[in-house]
């Protein structure tokens, strides 16, 4: 549809890429305009970070903010005891109260570097679910809740469709959670005025059950915000890398490693990523993401800085791409490139080098490692490395070594 905004933020979303649907745009938009509205997303903390494919929905928390309205950073910690269903194939594994705890320690860092926290009337806040779900009586639930959900509704939603379709099984905890998802937007509304729920377009059939609920229990008005579940050109996940997930905590992925993911851009995505992912102005995005040839790598170097500075800082971004300029253009190994330390007793009489490609991030198994070697993509020192039997032992390492796979993904080695 085409729709003209009249608010900041429907305009940013709108203008940047980030919306895929809306339940209501002239509700919404005219909701916004009153300023200082709450909005939330939720994220379970099923791990100690979040990673790449959250920050679509970061940024538009972020842009919530900076146009003057109130992002809410919901933290899963009654609903990750149950776990999302939509679109997975298995039942996500349970985990106790205290793995729950660290999990959100780990994830509340990376807000704080994309939200301001505090008191005032666009200052940020973070709520934990627990705090109404797990004092929950079950037999009121189901009475005041339970009863305005309709199975045969909740089965037409495709991300249970889907898994039922494929006789997965999906456990009747799972099937719960639409409910409790829903429930929170009712609370967050009840108890401090929130107006809107964004998240993945996967996340449609449950935002709109939080939609009606609210309105049958309470009589509010709310609203839901859907964001395109984003791939990249060449059809992949984003958030995943051939190394693995790329975690948006420092401690879990180093600030180089996070540079490197964005400077590996593919040329057909620069400029849509650009909008997404940084805060450029809309014509300069378009702009880099035209360039050509040679040109498009500078434009990949500015992708990368302005996301790695939104993280991480400024002089994180900078000393990326120094150390990338001195490994790739120089030949030199860059201080800051990953590094694998190993001990005297990790050493033992050798190692072997696949074992070395493996430890070091730089493939995802033996298999994967050996196959690099056998297709000339593994380097040692720089020079081609052919000889996938070759061991390591502590003569070798008498000084750091680097190992390489490809032109672009580095890491050392040395000796602790």
């Amino acid at each position: 549809m085409t729709y003209h905004p009249k608010s900041d933020f429907v305009s940013v979303m709108m203008e940047r890429g980030f919306l895929a649907d809306c339940t209501d745009y002239q509700g919404l938009d005219e909701a916004l305009l009153k300023g200082g509205q709450p909005g939330y997303i939720g994220f379970d903390a099923t791990a100690k970070s979040l990673h790449v494919g959250s920050l679509i929905q970061i940024m538009m928390l972020r842009w919530l903010q900076k146009t003057g309205n109130k992002p809410i950073t919901l933290m899963g910690g009654g609903t990750t005891k149950v776990g999302d269903p939509s679109f997975r194939a298995d039942e996500r594994p349970l985990l106790d109260a205290q793995a729950i705890d660290d999990n959100i320690a780990g994830i509340k860092k990376v807000f704080s570097a994309y939200l301001t926290y505090g008191d005032g009337a666009s200052d940020a806040m973070m709520i934990n679910n627990a705090e109404w779900l797990d004092g929950l009586n079950y037999l009121e639930f189901l009475r005041d809740i339970g009863r305005h959900f309709s199975i045969n509704r909740m089965l037409s939603f495709e991300s249970v469709k889907s898994r039922l379709d494929r006789e997965q099984s999906l456990s009747f905890l799972e099937f719960n959670y639409m409910i409790l998802q829903a429930y929170d937007f009712m609370e967050l509304h009840r108890r401090y005025g929130c107006v809107l729920q964004m998240g993945g377009s996967d996340q449609w059939g449950n935002i709109v059950n939080g939609i009606d609920l609210t309105r049958r229990v309470i009589d509010g008005e709310v609203y839901g915000l859907t964001s395109p579940l984003l791939t990249t050109s060449d059809g992949k996940k984003m958030g995943k890398s051939q190394s693995g997930a790329i975690w948006l905590n420092p401690d879990m992925l180093s600030p180089y490693e996070f540079w490197q993911f964005w400077r590996n851009t593919t040329d057909a995505d620069v400029g849509r990523f650009l909008k997404l992912y940084t805060e450029l102005p809309v014509d300069e995005c378009e702009r880099l993401g035209a360039l050509q040839g040679s040109e498009v790598n500078a434009a990949k170097v500015r992708l990368a800085n302005e996301i790695t500075g939104l993280l991480h800082g400024p002089d994180a971004a900078t000393t990326a791409e120094l150390t990338a300029r001195e490994v790739f253009e120089k030949g030199g190994v860059g201080d800051d490139l990953p590094t694998l330390t190993l001990s005297a007793s990790d050493l033992g009489d050798g190692i072997s080098i696949v074992q070395l490609i493996v430890k070091s991030g730089l493939a995802g198994s033996g298999k994967e490692a050996k196959r690099l070697i056998a297709e000339n993509g593994a380097r040692l020192d720089d020079q081609p490395l052919t000889n996938a039997g070759l061991m390591i032992d502590a003569g070798a390492l008498s000084s750091p070594i680097k190992l390489s796979a490809g032109k672009k993904r580095h890491a050392m080695v040395q000796l602790g």
